[in-house]
């Protein structure tokens, strides 16, 4: 059930009861000289076009938001930029449509990190506004943690973005969008625990850094590690987890 070809009547005339509605959240934003500003859009896309897929009796399928929060990448050309307070009341606004409609379970499905905070945020003022609808979300790398650690190659600093996993996924999806003679290792290559960059590391301190301080072309990890197998066993080991939780989600 995709949201864009339904009609109001049949939207209307949904058991909701039974339903879980998805909301992909990307971004457009610049991904290192070798990939194309889709890229958190086009990998969330796909794995919430295959979820549907698995399920569509079960999924109603929201299109997929592109404008994300990307104000830490606004150095590099390409990129749009939805700035906090915007994002959360975007979100917010979102979510009361959803609500709106009848829908008892909404799943926010991240792709872009940058979105983390702020639709964390908007969940808080989702709660207190429309308490008849749960909200739950996740990224996407959180609920596949397991998998994308068994299929990496790289040491910790290798996944981050346009990384290793970002890229294989691009090559396998669409590998005429991806230049990887330009695919470079970069960003912060210390070891200093307060302050390492991987998808899988949660660092005991929070700080905010511009992605140019960081990286001299927008790259951080190890994207000429990346194989389109590579990428096939990655999004189907991504898809398999989120499809878990949907289905535990449908008990709550």
């Amino acid at each position: 059930m995709l949201l864009q070809n339904l009609t109001w009547p049949q939207v209307k005339s949904l058991d909701f009861s039974k339903l879980i509605v998805v909301l992909p959240t990307g971004s457009i934003e610049q991904h290192g000289p070798h990939l194309p500003v889709s890229v958190d859009t086009d990998i969330v896309s796909a794995i919430a076009t295959r979820l549907e897929q698995r399920s569509p009796d079960r999924i109603l399928l929201l299109p997929t938001l592109w404008a994300g929060l990307s104000t830490h990448h606004m150095h590099f050309p390409g990129t749009i930029d939805v700035p906090q307070p915007d994002y959360i009341r975007l979100i917010t606004d979102i979510g009361r449509s959803i609500a709106s409609m009848g829908a008892s379970k909404c799943f926010i499905l991240n792709g872009h990190g940058g979105n983390d905070i702020a639709i964390r945020a908007a969940m808080r003022e989702l709660k207190s506004q429309v308490a008849q609808t749960r909200f739950v979300f996740a990224s996407y790398w959180s609920l596949a943690a397991a998998e994308i650690k068994q299929i990496r190659t790289s040491e910790l600093g290798g996944l981050g973005h346009a990384c290793e996993m970002e890229t294989s996924i691009m090559l396998h999806l669409d590998p005429s969008r991806v230049k990887m003679e330009l695919a470079k290792r970069d960003g912060p290559k210390h070891t200093d625990v307060y302050r390492k960059a991987d998808m899988q590391f949660a660092r005991p301190v929070y700080f905010v850094n511009e992605f140019h301080e960081v990286s001299e072309s927008g790259v951080v990890g190890h994207p000429e590690l990346a194989t389109a197998e590579k990428g096939k066993s990655f999004l189907e080991g991504i898809v398999k987890s989120v499809g878990q939780f949907v289905d535990h989600f449908l008990t709550w």
